[in-house]
């Protein structure tokens, strides 16, 4: 708001002086001309020495020879003052000027999963706190969305904010800020959020990015089918291979009327790299340090295909994709993130299914976290601004409007990252695994729907993934040989990205 306060009244002006009279500049300019000085005679006398501090005497004779001061010309003196008037006033202006008249900063926020009119209300109330800022919220197509967010940074003309997937640090080490402690510190960070956000988002000793939301792969259950065969949710892999070949029907030709689980195959498996990272990270595989357990991969690999060979095969890759198929009801286990609820529920309304923990490895319950951050972009002019946002965003109350405005639209907002939410949602049955799991979660950078590019670390660790797959299935070759040619691809994947 305008600061009414008017400038206060200039003190008194200084008193007038009378003006000396000048003489015509005619005779300024002009002198006439004086005869030579006639020297005196040694017998005339030297007048006398006035005495110190008399202010000498001129007589008549010697006045219009004297040069008078000149004034400084009437232009100069006007810009002189006119120089001083005007820093007087930009000083007074900026002195009495309301914070309200500083200059405006745009912030230009780049989101891929919330509509316009949802992150609306938190804009406008960061607006109204700080009106010397506008933010700007575009909500961008998911299809290429890293390279497009690094092509664009380049060019200048990129975001100020924006989100990125929890796998994406070694793609984006060289265009993410580190947060200042007064954004958040580390103590507050780890205190704050799980364990698998501190192990993906503090770097060499500093913080590069926000977790804007989470999510944890869980495990899918048609409630009808398991019904009806009196099995129980499976808690163990040895009891999620029994049960899932009991609820398997087949045709008379072999053709799978009802699947019990989908796996095996990659192309028709929603999110196949994620489950078999989940296989990978409960064999005890550590996605940074992958390759240096072969055996171990392959122990997993050969696991997953077992789904889909031989006569006992419950999948095979003539079956609809596995989302679908689990619509339809014709799937009884399905593994699929919490933002697979409203695909499921937009095919078929009337499906009755529940959410579980993900059957568990030597007593492994460890989960795959997939989840996207809110990190600053070390090319924002407004960097200083940017930051100021971004702890507005992660506060608790800003968290929560977040998830209330979208839930006014869907079942529910983006699942709480911060620990501290995390009972907020105990009641509600259907999402409350997802976050629940996330206390045992790791990542990995083979996962699905992260839109990182054609050439990005999670798209080509997933083909060489699927070439491993389809190697076992479909041509017929040995764990041994798909498994070095795996490690061999990913070797050159991490050497890119400077993954140690």
């Amino acid at each position: 708001m305008a600061n009414n306060d008017t400038i206060p009244p200039q003190s008194s002006a200084a008193p007038q002086q009378t003006p000396v009279p000048q003489a015509p500049l005619s005779q300024i300019q002009t002198s006439v001309p004086q005869p030579l000085p006639i020297q005196p005679s040694p017998a005339q006398s030297t007048p006398a020495q006035a005495p110190a501090g008399t202010p000498p005497t001129q007589n008549a004779s010697s006045s219009s020879t004297r040069a008078l001061p000149k004034l400084p010309k009437l232009p100069i003196l006007k810009i002189v003052i006119g120089i001083v008037i005007f820093l007087v006033i930009i000083f007074l202006v900026t002195l009495f000027l309301p914070k309200g008249q500083e200059e405006k900063v745009t912030l230009n926020w780049w989101g891929l999963w919330e509509d316009p009119q949802i992150v609306e209300p938190i804009i406008a109330g960061y607006e109204k706190e700080h009106p010397n800022v506008d933010v700007v919220y575009s909500k961008q197509d998911p299809n290429q969305y890293r390279e497009r967010v690094v092509v664009r940074s380049d060019q200048g003309n990129g975001p100020d904010i924006f989100l990125f997937h929890n796998t994406w640090y070694p793609m984006l080490s060289g265009l993410l800020v580190p947060l200042p402690t007064d954004v958040i510190t580390q103590e507050a960070f780890q205190k704050t959020y799980y364990p698998v956000m501190q192990e993906d988002l503090i770097q060499n000793g500093a913080i590069y990015g926000i977790p804007f939301a989470a999510d944890s792969l869980s495990l899918f259950v048609n409630t009808e089918l398991l019904a009806a065969a009196g099995e129980p949710v499976p808690t163990t892999w040895e009891d999620f291979v029994g049960v899932a070949r009991r609820l398997t029907v087949k045709e008379e030709d072999g053709t799978i009327r009802t699947a019990g689980a989908a796996l095996g195959t990659y192309g028709n498996v929603t999110h196949a790299p994620d489950i078999i990272s989940l296989l990978f990270l409960q064999q005890g595989i550590m996605m940074n340090q992958f390759g240096s357990s072969p055996q171990d991969e392959g122990d997993a690999l050969d696991f997953y295909v077992s789904f889909a060979k031989g006569d006992q095969a419950i999948w095979n890759g003539d079956l609809p994709q596995s989302v679908v198929f689990f619509s339809q009801g014709k799937l009884a286990f399905y593994f699929g993130y919490s933002w697979d609820i409203f695909t499921i529920q937009r095919l078929n309304k009337d499906l009755q299914f529940t959410i579980h923990p993900v059957p568990s490895l030597f007593d492994r319950n460890t989960t795959v976290a997939s989840y996207w951050v809110t990190g600053i972009s070390n090319r924002s002019a407004n960097q200083q601004e940017a930051l100021a946002f971004l702890a507005y965003l992660a506060q608790k109350e800003t968290v929560q409007k977040l998830y209330t405005e979208a839930a006014k639209t869907r079942p529910f907002g983006q699942l709480y990252p911060r620990v501290d939410l995390a009972e907020s949602l105990k009641a509600n049955t259907l999402i409350y695994p997802f976050v629940n799991q996330l206390k045992n979660a790791r990542s990995s950078f083979f996962v699905s729907d992260t839109g990182d590019g054609s050439t990005g670390l999670n798209s080509v660790s997933n083909r060489y993934l699927e070439n491993a797959v389809n190697g076992i299935i479909t041509d017929g070759s040995s764990t041994q040989t798909v498994v070095e040619t795996l490690n061999q691809g990913i070797a050159q994947v991490f050497a890119q990205y400077g993954i140690q």
